[in-house]
């Protein structure tokens, strides 16, 4: 069995409104040594395969978990020894 934890972001090119919005607020708050801000998603799922699992992780990354077009994600894959 394997725990994988995805992360998603928004591509460097593509404009981030909500990462804007927070970098407005934090602004506001008095957090001015923010600079930029980038907004993501993170996922974690547990797999219980032992066939082909970063194959098949990269699939579900890019039919469904992430936007390809302007997304990037990246997995790491830890094996779960039971206890």
């Amino acid at each position: 069995m394997y725990k994988v934890k995805v992360y998603v972001t928004l591509r460097e090119s593509v404009l981030d409104p909500q990462g804007g919005a927070v970098k407005r607020a934090l602004h506001t708050m008095e957090y001015k040594e923010v600079e930029e801000v980038r907004i993501g998603k993170y996922m974690e799922l547990t797999v219980n395969s032992t066939d082909n699992v970063e194959q098949r992780i990269d699939e579900m990354c890019s039919k469904l978990l992430a936007n390809t077009v302007i997304e990037d994600y990246r997995f790491e894959i830890e094996e779960v020894v039971p206890s």
